[in-house]
């Protein structure tokens, strides 16, 4: 168990998006990942993207989206779209880091950006962008249960959680299984109970390759 100011020590030894080197061109987006304390463990807020939008309709995932040409800069781009899809002030957000970019199906460089929120916190979702908000002690991406590899030569992680408030399972895979996976053993300081493919003492050499990989499939 850790507390908030162990985490945020952790996460602030990684401050990575700048580490690795990628095209200057690639279109660019930023999630928040929020955390916060409950019940003495950190927690992390997820959304489900309403079933009715054109891309990921339906799927798990953490506020984000595309940077408009008003912000600033990645963490401008996180709390931007934290704001519009689940109500939350940027005022209420510590940012703590910035993570390694990753690439979206979609051909976008996206940036995790970590930061704890204030408590309390409730969401307002917009019905336009997300169906429901729901949050997940970050551990359970560092353990065994709930996961399996899609595919473990590219990566590809899955999680089912069954959300014990509303009685729901998410589906969490793919980019954003890979962010929480990232965030929760860089903040834990714990190598999870399966293969992730990156040291998380010395995780540059791992990032930067699955960036030139991701970056020869587009």
């Amino acid at each position: 168990m850790r507390t908030k100011e162990e985490t945020i020590a952790a996460l602030k030894q990684l401050d990575s998006a700048d580490s690795l080197s990628h095209p200057a061109g690639l279109p660019k987006a930023a999630v928040l990942v929020p955390l916060f304390m409950k019940d003495g463990q950190v927690h992390t807020l997820m959304t489900r993207r309403a079933k009715q939008l054109r891309t990921s309709g339906g799927e798990v995932c953490f506020p984000g989206g595309k940077k408009d040409p008003g912000d600033e800069d990645d963490v401008g781009t996180a709390l931007r779209e934290a704001k519009e899809e689940i109500g939350l002030p940027a005022g209420q957000v510590e940012v703590v880091c910035r993570l390694f970019p990753l690439v979206s199906k979609n051909g976008l460089l996206v940036t995790p950006v970590v930061g704890f929120i204030d408590e309390p916190f409730s969401p307002s979702p917009n019905p336009a962008e997300v169906s429901s908000v729901f949050s997940v002690p970050l551990e359970f991406f560092t353990s065994g249960k709930g996961h399996r590899a899609l595919n473990a030569a590219s990566w590809m992680h899955s999680f089912h959680f069954a959300d014990p408030h509303s009685g729901e399972t998410f589906h969490i895979w793919g980019l954003t299984a890979m962010i929480a996976i990232m965030v929760a053993a860089f903040a834990c300081r714990k190598k999870p109970e399966f293969e992730i493919g990156f040291d998380i003492h010395d995780p540059v050499p791992f990032f930067q390759w699955n960036l030139q990989r991701q970056m020869s499939k587009l």
